[in-house]
């Protein structure tokens, strides 16, 4: 089953249509018309279940070592449940997430400032 085509998101203020794009049995993927952001979802079953949520962006920019060019970059953010096949139903991982991401947004979202500082 799929999300709801399309999906949006808002980066930095601005909100981009990602329509759906690709279909498999455990994964779909979203992407911007320019395919400069891409969305997949996915499930992995094996001796533990993977559930992930990953959007993927990318941007041209100077090149740092040719100025006068510009070059492709991308960076990714992703979100990972990793449960065993049985012991922790969806309302119990929906607890921890919703500690984990009460954890890392409070405060304006200081942790994740202090970790792309590199703190840890």
């Amino acid at each position: 089953m799929s999300f709801t085509d399309p999906l949006s998101i808002t980066i930095t203020g601005v909100t981009t249509p990602l329509p759906r794009i690709s279909v498999g049995e455990d994964e779909s993927e979203y992407a911007s018309g320019d395919g400069l952001i891409r969305l997949t979802a996915s499930h992995n079953y094996g001796k533990r279940t993977r559930r992930l949520l990953r959007v993927d962006t990318s941007k041209l920019t100077a090149d740092p070592f040719k100025p006068s060019e510009n070059v492709k970059v991308s960076m990714s953010n992703y979100i990972v449940f990793d449960t065993p096949p049985a012991g922790f139903n969806a309302a119990e991982s929906l607890a921890v997430y919703a500690g984990f991401k009460t954890l890392f947004s409070a405060t304006s979202d200081a942790m994740i400032v202090k970790l792309l500082g590199g703190e840890s």
